[in-house]
């Protein structure tokens, strides 16, 4: 039995991605980043006009702009393979995230004129 485990545990099995991986990754990424960039602009432009929800609205895409900007210091910091900055991103990964859920819940608590 013992003997069995053992050469369980020296198979080494490998898998290759996709060629199309890295592309559609990277590719989703800018363009995430970029329509999150737009929506802050457009919103912190139209704030003035549509009140503080529409701020609020903003906050939080820019709070999705820093989560895709992480992404692209993981993959940096994987790259040099530095891991105090690797785990030190992958523990508060999910931070803007939380922070543009709270911007977001405030703006639907801010919008003031019901229909």
């Amino acid at each position: 039995m013992i003997a069995m485990l053992v050469m369980l545990a020296q198979v080494e099995t490998t898998f290759r991605e996709p060629g199309y991986f890295a592309p559609v990754m990277l590719g989703l990424l800018v363009l995430g980043a970029v329509a999150w960039l737009i929506a802050a602009v457009l919103g912190f432009a139209r704030a003035r006009a549509f009140g503080p929800s529409a701020r609020w609205f903003s906050f939080a895409a820019v709070c999705l702009i820093l989560f895709h900007l992480q992404f692209i210091v993981l993959g940096f910091s994987l790259l040099t393979k530095d891991n105090t900055l690797i785990f030190g991103i992958l523990t508060f990964f999910n931070v803007f995230v939380l922070l543009g859920a709270v911007c977001a819940i405030m703006g639907f608590i801010r919008l003031t004129n019901p229909r």
